[in-house]
Order: structure tokens, then sequence, then C-alpha cells
């Protein structure tokens, strides 16, 4: 903020609460440049009602930017940018967090100490998947998903498999397949995935019948890359042994189904939650509407 105020005439929101639809067409008419967050919805809906906007970019704070009409935008000559590079490691070793909750079922075991009921060790309590040397498939295999394949690679001796459009060149062991092959070998599968409409739904029921028994899910991607009805419907059965999610299709809103069952893992959207990781997005953000201000071509254009 600091750095912004410094260079242009900032105008702060104070709440943290998304943008109105009101507050996005204001925006759009009003400033030079906005610097959204993943809830404020830049819809084709607030273009429309901007015939000529002043603004000239949108440098979304984050990497996702499924909230913004992309196509919209450039047709009101608004440029998107993201901030891909601050987000990787943060987003990756959440994955990981997950990954280990979910499978040691740690969760559980802090609720029951929480509790006060837990009576000590006993040798069958709480008995999860052992992650060293397990198969893990990653759905998408771009910065965030190679993050995670090679932190499951080199920390646990994990087999990689991943699924992705684009065969990939990476610097560990890995095989790409098809989506229902991929799914059969694992026992650890991550949705790294953009959102958007080619992804919504990506993980449905039928990647659910895929997956074996003892296999956990893991979303650190877009909620709606996941039919939320369809992992409700197999947690339930328990034809997948758990999930761990930090990420929801309608959130804030999450299931009451999702939130009484004991083998899932529920965050709260929090995989950059960490303040060097969120000033280096706010800087990435800041330097495109530098670039921008200066004539140059931004460094993070979608």
């Amino acid at each position: 903020m600091d750095a912004a105020q410094a260079r242009f005439d900032v105008t702060c929101r104070e709440s943290t609460r998304p943008m109105s639809h009101a507050e996005c067409v204001d925006a759009l008419a009003e400033q030079d440049a906005v610097l959204p967050t993943l809830g404020d919805a830049f819809r084709s809906a607030a273009f429309a009602e901007v015939a000529h906007p002043r603004c000239r970019l949108l440098a979304n704070f984050g990497v996702g930017v499924d909230h913004i009409d992309v196509t919209a935008a450039r047709a009101a000559g608004v440029v998107v940018s993201n901030t891909p590079g601050a987000v990787t490691d943060a987003t990756a070793d959440l994955a990981l967090t997950l990954v280990l909750m979910t499978a040691r079922r740690a969760g559980e075991g802090e609720r029951l100490v929480r509790s006060g009921t837990w009576t000590g060790w006993q040798p069958t309590q709480l008995l999860g998947l052992h992650v060293s040397g397990k198969t893990v498939c990653i759905i998408g295999m771009g910065r965030i998903g190679q993050a995670i394949a090679r932190r499951c690679h080199h920390g646990f001796g994990c087999p990689v498999v991943y699924v992705n459009r684009s065969p990939k060149r990476v610097d560990f062991p890995a095989e790409q397949m098809e989506m229902g092959v991929a799914l059969a070998r694992a026992d650890i599968v991550v949705v790294a995935t953009p959102g958007g409409a080619e992804t919504r739904h990506l993980i449905g029921a039928a990647a659910f019948d895929a997956m074996q028994r003892h296999a956990i899910l893991v979303n650190i991607a877009r909620g709606d890359v996941v039919d939320e009805t369809a992992l409700i419907a197999a947690l339930a059965e328990r034809r997948i042994a758990g999930a761990g999610l930090d990420v929801y299709e309608f959130e804030p809103q999450v299931p009451e189904a999702l939130r009484g069952m004991e083998h899932v893992t529920l965050l709260p959207h929090m995989g950059t939650a960490a303040l060097e990781v969120r000033e280096a997005m706010g800087r990435m953000a800041l330097d495109n509407v530098i670039a921008l201000d200066e004539g140059r071509a931004l460094p993070n254009r979608v």
C-alpha cells in the first residue's frame, strides 16, 4: 500500500467483503486501474453497464481469474493481469498440509483431544493412510501442480502420475495418463487445475467411481472444479476414503453434509495465507499497474 500510495492516487476499500455489482460498475467508470481479489466479480454485466470504461487494467490479486470475464474485459478495452509466480510454493505447501491431515486423520485426532475424551494411545486408534511411497495423481500439471508433485516425489518417495491437456517436461519422474487410468492408479489425488467454464465439474461421479476406495481427494484449485454433490455422495457411501478441501463450489457456503463428516479436512481458502506471500502478490499486482502507467508490456498479462 505504501508503494502504491507513493506513486498513485489510491482509493482503498475499508471492507474485506467482495465488491458488489454496483461497486464493480463504479470502479470501471471511475478508476484507471483496479486491483480486484477473488470475490470481486467483474462479470459481463458490469462491463455492459459501462460503455466506455475509464479503467484500463484489472490487476488481479491472485492467480485465478475465473471471477473476471476476461473476454468481456478485452472487448471493453480493459487488460487483465494476475500474480502467478508469487503463490506457487505457498499453495503447494498447503496442498501437502491437506494431504497429510486427511491421510493421517489429523483433524479427527485434534478434535478428539480438544473434546477431552481422548483416553490415551491405542494400537488401532485413528489408523490412516501411510503417505510415503503412495502413488499421487496430479490433475493439472502447471506451476502449482509441478510444485506439489515435486514435494511428493522428493519428500515422500511418491510415484507421480498426472492429467494435463499437454505433455510437460519436468525435472522428476512423472507419467502422463488419461483421467480414468490415472485416478484408478492413485492413492492420493490432488486437483490443481485452473478454474473456469472448461474445468467446471471436471471431477464428478465418474471420477469418484474410478478412484480406489482407500484413496483421498485434495482440492486446492477452484471449488467448482469438483462436483460437490457427487463428492458428498462418494464420501457418504465410502467410495473414497476422505477429502481435504481448501476451496468450495459455492464458497463461503460449505454444505452441512461436508461439515459433519469426520473423514473430511476443511480449511477456509488459505492457500496463500502467509504475510510475505500476500505482500509478494500485492507487489506483483502493482508491478503490472506501474508497467501500464509507463507504457510497458505487462509482466503478467492474462
